[in-house]
């Protein structure tokens, strides 16, 4: 079977298992997961979906989240867009359309009570569509690094130098442009404003006494610059006479914002993003082990809560300052922390089939540094060994930010991998070398802690009891007793 069939293969199985096409109202993803909007959440079938070979787990948060994987998720999500949009739409009465929009909105709103948590959501849904760029100009940036430091094709290194730099140095247009699209304004004028902060120009003005500097203020200008411009753009959708609103509206937009970005936004977001580096690296300098070790352990529940994509802006603004952001290596021990635990607890379960086969087909993701497999399949289930997961990332943490009070800073040069894929993106204040040497010994670090920790102290005599069973032969009697076959067994573990 074709990539392409099996892709297509995936989409129809998963769509009748969702409600079919009639119950999805919207498709989207993310670097892991498909994202559905749902109109009855009823018509799900969790069970059988999750025993998809394909599917990895499942996230309900505001929309249906499908865990299928990086690279996956990508090539599955315009086959079930293809099937949603090829199917018949049933013909709906005004009345019918007006109580399900109803529905669909007071669902949302009780599942997004909290104002923080919807901004926090929508800042994730400005900078996840960049991730893709960042990490293709991250790995070529470091493929640039590595032949300079060789000596090799000079006549090339300037070309990739090229590339890998074009699209952080405008980065700043596409943040305005997603924002401004995000919080309901128009987005061309949100990139328009926040080209402004760019732009080389702007080196000849003074602000609060002081020359600006193009991309001063960096992406958290561009943020604000854009969301100023949506709220200035529908206040001119009020107000300007319609025969006016084509000429007036945009230009009053980009008038007033671009005038309050160019004399107080860009001023005030630079000092913000000077003080986030400059905190970040005194952090790490005089309490890295204890910081590592407290963002190492904090960051698989950010995960479980699909929160973490709200430190995107965070390590943009790193990665523009200083090339590369020191906080994403040590946020990558939770992984590693999650891998551990995952193994101690297919050693502790020797007779649960079913477990063991989920972490064998979860564990060369979460090496990878994709980790929701091993949380929602194995470890948040089982309760216990998701916090001894947590102390492994905790101690995988410390290490590596052990090693920055000590001067050896490590980063990476784009966000999105983790894991094992961090490795091309890697970069630091020593030689490439030493960098890789840290954070690999910080994995094996996070491996060996949550592994032990899960081991001895992941698990109670009930919890063990009630999971260290024999769900092969269970399923086999009562498939038996119902006059199906038995299905195929776990092969037990060898006896030492």
């Amino acid at each position: 079977m074709s990539t392409d069939d099996k892709n297509r293969a995936t989409a129809a199985a998963i769509l009748p298992l969702v409600g079919g096409a009639g119950n999805i109202s919207s498709v989207a993803h993310c670097m892991t997961r498909l994202r559905l909007g749902l109109r009855d959440r009823s018509l799900v079938q969790d069970e059988a979906l999750k025993a998809l070979p394909v599917v990895m787990g499942v996230v309900e948060d505001d929309t249906y989240q499908i865990v299928l994987g990086p690279g996956t998720v990508a090539r599955v999500t315009p086959e079930i867009e293809a099937l949603v949009a090829a199917a018949p739409q049933p013909a709906h009465s005004a009345e019918d359309l007006a109580a399900q929009g109803a529905a669909l909105r007071a669902a949302r709103k009780a599942k997004n009570a909290t104002p923080f948590k919807l901004f926090l959501r929508r800042i994730a849904n400005i900078f996840v569509p960049l991730i893709p760029a960042l990490i293709g100009c991250g790995i070529i940036a470091g493929l640039n690094g590595l032949l300079i430091n060789l000596g090799w094709l000079p006549g090339v290194t300037p070309a990739l130098a090229a590339m890998a730099s074009g699209f952080m140095a405008l980065i700043a247009v596409f943040v305005g442009y997603n924002t401004a699209k995000e919080f309901g304004g128009t987005a061309i004028l949100g990139g328009a404003v926040a080209a402004i902060i760019v732009f080389p120009g702007v080196a000849k003005i003074d602000a609060f006494g002081q020359r600006l500097s193009p991309g001063q203020g960096g992406v958290l200008g561009a943020l604000g610059a854009a969301i100023l411009a949506v709220y200035v753009e529908k206040w001119c959708r009020r107000w300007v006479p319609e025969a006016l609103d084509v000429l007036v509206t945009p230009t009053l937009t980009v008038l007033i914002s671009g005038l309050v970005t160019i004399f107080g936004l860009m001023f005030v977001a630079g000092e913000i993003s000077t003080a986030i580096g400059e905190f970040a690296d005194w952090l790490l300098a005089h309490a890295g082990a204890g910081a590592g070790f407290v963002l190492g352990g904090l960051f698989l529940p950010l995960v479980m809560l699909g929160l973490h994509q709200a430190l995107i802006p965070i390590h943009t603004t790193l990665i523009e300052q200083q090339g590369y952001t020191v906080l994403l290596p040590i946020l990558a021990m939770a992984g590693a922390g999650q891998v551990g635990a995952a193994m101690a607890v297919y050693l502790k379960l020797p007779r649960n089939g079913s477990i063991r086969r989920t972490i064998r087909s979860a564990l060369p993701a979460g090496f990878l540094g994709v980790g929701e497999p091993l949380i929602y399949g194995v470890s948040l289930p089982l309760g216990r060994p998701f916090v001894t997961a947590c102390v492994g990332g905790a101690f995988g943490g410390g290490f590596v930010g052990l090693f920055s009070m000590l001067g050896d800073t490590v980063g990476s040069t784009a966000i999105g991998p983790s894991g094992w894929a961090l490795f091309p993106l890697l970069d630091g204040n020593k030689g490439l070398g030493e960098t890789i040497a840290i954070y690999a010994g910080g994995l094996i670090v996070g491996y060996l802690a949550g592994f032990v920790a899960t081991y001895f102290w992941g698990f109670s005599r009930e919890l063990l009891e009630e999971f260290d069973v024999d769900t092969e032969t269970e399923q086999a009697e009562a498939t038996v007793a119902e006059g199906g076959p038995a299905p195929e067994r776990e092969p037990e573990p060898a006896k030492v």
